[in-house]
């Protein structure tokens, strides 16, 4: 069980570049995926909160499970927005 436990942190931990300098202005390329990785955040909740007023909107009409699709759309990106470091990680290894 430890090492299955193990193996998950490894693969949820940040790809680590290497032991070699930083490249010039790699200051302003960190700030600049921060900044992505909010606003796509951002907007992956706005997508579940969209969906999740779409459905209460067309609820009265008995409509509210043909939203579902949009939902497991919108939850896709989110795993994938999270798992995103770890996908790359595993890809440079």
């Amino acid at each position: 069980m430890t090492h299955v436990l193990s193996d998950l942190l490894l693969l949820a931990s940040v790809p680590d570049p290497g032991v070699g300098t930083p490249p010039p202005g790699s200051e302003k390329l960190l700030t600049a995926l921060g900044w992505a990785a909010w606003i796509v955040t951002g907007v992956c909740v706005a997508g579940v909160m969209g969906v999740a007023a779409r459905m209460a909107l067309v609820h009265h009409r008995g409509e509210g499970g043909r939203h579902a699709a949009g939902l497991a759309w919108v939850m896709a990106a989110c795993v994938l927005l999270g798992s995103a470091s770890s996908l790359v990680g595993a890809l440079l290894s």
